[in-house]
């Protein structure tokens, strides 16, 4: 049976469109997923490419992110925010003779303590980040066990998302041949989010390595859009990356890309 034009815009338009449950939220809902520390259950599957990599700049690096976020109510004033980031690697030629390599990489989890009301209008929250190492190649991530500090602090006001996410990590344990790890890791952000659940990030996901005295820094540009499918809220997000400065010989160069899908799951 075909299916005329009008009837498949209207299907289409019936797919995409707001769930009732949550139609006059969307914006706000919207506004929540740029707040690292939102009251939501949510999870992203976060695409990145990376290019030029190596001495000979000739590596490339693809990698998904799985990263859930878990709030749990402690009690009337106070929340804990879990946040996970398990990447799925595949990478080639990332310095001559490397070959291909594709598993998972190092595992980190971070825990956040949030008030549930602002303070002063200021979101905050702080609590350990762990470094586990779950890579199935040595390629992949160092063998060591690490963990620190970490926190987010931010401001929304309108449209307005500006904040930053911050965290130190120190390896305690680990095979004795592999490098320690003490690096900082600075993420400052700002979004914009508009009526129709469009949002319009700009980050910066630096880490300075403290031994090899080296930094990495990313500029991210992002757009996504809040959707939802069958009454599943979704954000769709796509962007492009510039690599501002990487490790010498190793650290990617030029342009990358970021891509992905978040699940929302809001209380009901």
């Amino acid at each position: 049976m075909k299916m005329s034009g009008k009837v498949m815009l209207a299907a289409l338009a019936g797919l995409f469109a707001a769930s009732p449950a949550w139609a006059d939220d969307a914006e706000d809902l919207a506004k929540k997923l740029t707040n690292p520390v939102a009251a939501l259950i949510s999870v992203p599957f976060q695409g990145n490419y990376n290019d030029g990599i190596g001495p000979v700049e000739g590596g490339n690096q693809t990698y998904v992110n799985v990263q859930p976020v878990v709030p749990i109510n402690l009690n009337p004033d106070w929340n804990l925010i879990s946040r996970t980031i398990l990447p799925v690697e595949t990478q080639n030629d990332i310095y001559p003779g490397a070959g291909n390599q594709w598993g998972l990489g190092n595992t980190q989890q971070s825990l956040f303590f949030s008030p549930v009301k602002p303070t002063h209008g200021i979101i905050w929250g702080v609590g350990p980040i762990l470094y586990l190492p779950t890579a199935t190649n040595a390629l992949l991530g160092p063998e060591k066990w690490g963990a620190g500090p970490t926190g987010v602090a931010l401001w929304q006001g309108g449209p307005w998302t500006v904040g930053i996410l911050a965290n130190q990590i120190w390896s305690f344990a680990g095979k004795a041949d592999e490098t320690d790890i003490n690096q900082t890791y600075l993420q400052p952000f700002v979004s914009y989010t508009t009526k129709d659940a469009w949002t319009y990030t700009l980050n910066t996901e630096s880490t300075y390595d403290w031994i090899a005295k080296e930094w990495s820094v990313p500029i991210n540009a992002t757009v996504s859009k809040l959707v939802t499918i069958d009454k599943q809220p979704i954000s769709i997000f796509g962007g492009v990356r510039y690599w501002v400065t990487s490790p010498d010989g190793a650290g990617p160069t030029d342009w990358g890309a970021r891509f992905g899908v978040t699940f929302l799951f809001p209380a009901k």
